[in-house]
């Protein structure tokens, strides 16, 4: 029997790109002779973090459009039509048993492509609205792999399946790690640390937020691990001290958690699941530049369960100080955020999405 063969395509930030490669790794544990191909959006991270996590990957010419007039849109046509040609191409050499997208501008084209050709689609939608390019894929699609409740106002019904999101392996279990995450980040373990994670491109509002707040966390003995993003750390490295930990970019995700006591976190639909799971204390400052403000709406939906704490960035500024004071030196709520939090974990989300692979491969044959 011939290995099985699957091409995966999600990228431009790590909420698409760390689900695609979830899904491919267990695949992998499944099928160990399996050879995968992922496709990406040139110049987006996808072309450095998959490599990284060991898989091959190509890049298509495509980009997504601009809500005003800009040469970039002038240009979506041309790139529109190279990326289907190319993604044609791909196919045709590369025989996939099934594509698999989990949003960003080159699934689009890819799974477009493979579905014209009758060759099974599934898609992985992670946040509670719609992103663009699976809302175009849906009705081509086989299966609607998605972690909210109410998703058939943006996908046919009865094409959906509740999964919840693809973690990553390595977060299934980071408790028994802290002593290892501390020594990583060369952390000191008789002080409590606080985790930043302002999303895998960084946030500037976040940014401006900790560098103004530095004073009170030492004030409060901690101890901060603060991934800035590539873009601002040239801004922010300064402010490294033996307690202050600026990184660029944190790849032991795993080892950061369970080095962590309280965390600080953007509420994109990746890190609210991965935060689930990890079940630590969290402070949710959610993105108000994202389509129909959907961080807001993943925050409140953990808030309103008494799962985590959130505030709006408009609010930062008056009432950051108190709310995390009253997180940082309030035990009980911390082991009650603590317990909540992981009764919204899905922890078997990547192996419900691979059973729904196998399921469209098998009875599309």
């Amino acid at each position: 029997m011939s290995a099985k063969r699957y091409m995966i395509s999600g990228g431009g930030t790590g909420g698409h790109i760390y689900p695609a490669i979830a899904i491919a790794e267990e695949l992998k544990e499944r099928y160990p002779d399996a050879k995968f191909l992922f496709v990406g959006a040139k110049d987006k991270m996808e072309m450095t973090k998959v490599p990284e996590a060991g898989f091959k990957i190509e890049g298509l010419w495509i980009s997504g459009i601009q809500r005003k007039l800009t040469l970039t849109n002038l240009m979506f046509p041309f790139k529109l039509i190279s990326s289907m040609l190319k993604a044609k191409k791909l196919i045709k050499s590369f025989q996939p048993n099934v594509v698999i997208g989990t949003g960003g501008f080159a699934s689009g084209p890819l799974l477009k492509v493979a579905s014209s050709q009758g060759i099974p689609t599934l898609i992985q939608e992670q946040n509670a609205y719609a992103g663009i390019t699976n809302k175009w894929l849906a009705k081509d699609a086989n299966s609607i792999c998605v972690a909210y409740e109410g998703m058939e106002k943006f996908f046919p019904k009865q094409k959906i399946v509740v999964t919840g999101n693809p973690i990553r392996k390595d977060l299934l279990e980071v408790n028994s790690k802290k002593e290892f995450g501390l020594k990583y980040f060369q952390l000191d373990p008789t002080k409590k640390t606080l985790l930043i994670v302002g999303g895998s491109l960084g946030s500037q509002r976040i940014n401006e937020l900790i560098a103004s707040q530095l004073s009170m966390f030492q004030a409060e003995n901690l101890q901060v691990l603060w991934q800035c993003g590539k873009l601002y750390y040239d801004r922010y490295k300064s402010l490294e001290t033996k307690a202050i930990k600026v990184l660029k970019f944190i790849s032991k995700m795993d080892m950061a958690y369970a080095a962590a006591d309280v965390i600080i976190s953007r509420a994109g639909a990746g890190a609210v699941s991965e935060l689930s799971l990890v079940g630590k204390p969290v402070l949710f400052i959610p993105s108000p530049n994202v389509a129909e403000d959907h961080q807001t709406k993943n925050a409140r939906s953990i808030e309103d369960k008494d799962a985590a704490l959130m505030l709006k960035e408009s609010d930062l500024d008056d009432k950051f100080q108190e709310v995390f004071k009253s997180l940082i030196n309030d035990i009980e709520l911390q082991k009650r955020l603590s317990k909540n939090i992981i009764t919204l974990a899905k922890p078997l989300a990547t192996k419900a999405i691979v059973d729904e692979v196998e399921r469209i491969e098998h009875e599309l044959k």
